[in-house]
């Protein structure tokens, strides 16, 4: 294939990257663009991927954010399962690993990021699932049918999520290293109350362990974890964090560190290359630090700004995302630097339930986490960007 040019080229076929579409045609009508993604499937949603699809609450069709109709209308050229193998700053094109060339004027490198692997005998082992993507939903849920029980490695975000709506129909047991669920968000008290729910509803909870090898049996999988115990069960699924998708980036010579570096206006170390979502490691304007942030709401305002910054707009990415997960019915919102690492300050209204958690520092609120407390996340957001020292007894009844 002889070498294409494109005004605008997005590497990433996930939420940023449709987003920077958005923002390229709210300032760039004509401009062409290419969208090009490793996957097969066009850009859609993750979060009902552990959510809202293992409860009927959504369909497989609905997760999707657009269909081919709208690329063609917008006058994007879309190319999917192609992995780009390098990228020329210097000569400002890209090669997919097929050697197919394409040439840009601009580039977002939206290539979030790649689940962490276990690095035991066996983690590598045929069948075991790193959940992430579409094809690991269609893959476990076609599974779960004939399958009784599931081991669940992780207790973050993703493990979580994932051990509560595999309990719909299946025993299962959840592993970790942490001390409770969720350890690197929730206070030890919420933590260990959402770990006894779990627990009552009869999900089998492995605290402080890890698994030390994973082998396969003629049905399943027997895990041996750091305690002693043996672990039979039909699907293993892991969530243990995830890693940048940094390699383009650096082998380009862009810099990086927890992430592909950016400024206040998305831009990378060349000036004709942009980088958004899960992969950005950013100025957090509210924070006064750098941040990489993986979750959606970044995804979807950071992609958008950065498509709206290719074409022209040159603003400052001074936008705060927020979080949120849903855990039975214990549901969250977050916003800013929210870790038990630093000062927690609760306002329930009803205890591990209902209420606020401020993170603060310095006497300064750094993070709001508002459980089952809807509609209140500008104020959240307010509150920091204020910046303003506080008592932890003013802090009952603010929101």
């Amino acid at each position: 294939m002889p070498e294409q040019t494109f005004s605008y080229v997005v590497i990433g076929g996930g939420l940023a990257g449709a987003s920077a579409i958005a923002g390229i045609r709210e300032r760039d009508a004509n401009g062409t663009i290419l969208l090009i993604g490793d996957e097969m499937h066009l850009p859609y949603d993750r979060p009902p991927l552990s959510k809202q699809l293992w409860f009927g609450k959504s369909k497989v069709a609905e997760v999707f954010l657009h269909d081919q109709a709208y690329y063609d209308q917008q006058g994007v050229s879309v190319v999917r399962g192609a992995k780009v193998a390098k990228l020329d700053p210097g000569e400002k094109t890209i090669a997919d690993a097929e050697g197919n060339r394409y040439r840009f004027d601009k580039l977002l490198l939206a290539t979030g990021v790649t689940p962490r692997r276990l690095d035991i005998p066996g983690g590598n082992s045929d069948g075991i699932c790193y959940f992430r993507t579409l094809d690991d939903y269609l893959s476990i849920h076609s599974q779960v049918a004939t399958a009784k029980s599931a081991l669940v490695i992780g207790g973050g975000f993703i493990g979580s999520e994932l051990a509560a709506a595999l309990n719909v129909s299946l025993e299962v047991t959840m592993i970790f290293p942490g001390t409770h669920i969720c350890s690197r968000v929730f206070p030890g008290s919420l933590g260990q109350a959402m770990q006894r729910r779990y627990q009552e509803r009869g999900i089998y909870v492995l605290d402080s362990e890890m698994p030390v090898s994973i082998g396969k049996t003629a049905s399943g999988f027997v895990t041996q974890t750091s305690g002693g115990k043996t672990i039979q069960s039909d699907l293993v699924l892991v969530g243990i964090g995830t890693v940048p998708n940094v390699d383009l980036a650096q082998a380009a010579g862009l810099a990086v560190d927890n992430g592909i570096v950016v400024d206040e206006f998305l831009q990378t170390s060349h000036p004709d290359i942009y980088a958004a979502g899960d992969n950005a490691f950013f100025p957090y304007a509210a924070l006064g630090q750098g941040m990489r942030i993986e979750h959606w709401d970044n995804a979807l305002n950071q992609g958008k700004w950065a498509g709206r910054n290719m074409a022209g707009a040159r603003e400052a990415f001074t936008y705060q995302p927020y979080f949120f997960s849903d855990l039975f019915e214990f549901g969250y919102e977050a916003t800013g630097l929210v870790s038990p690492k630093l000062e927690t300050v609760t306002d329930w209204r009803k205890e591990n339930e209902t209420g606020v958690i401020y993170y603060l520092a310095d006497q300064k609120i750094r993070g709001i986490m508002l459980c089952n407390v809807w509609d209140k996340m500008d104020i959240a957001r307010e509150l920091i960007r204020k910046g303003e020292s506080v008592s932890a007894e003013a802090l009952h009844g603010m929101i």
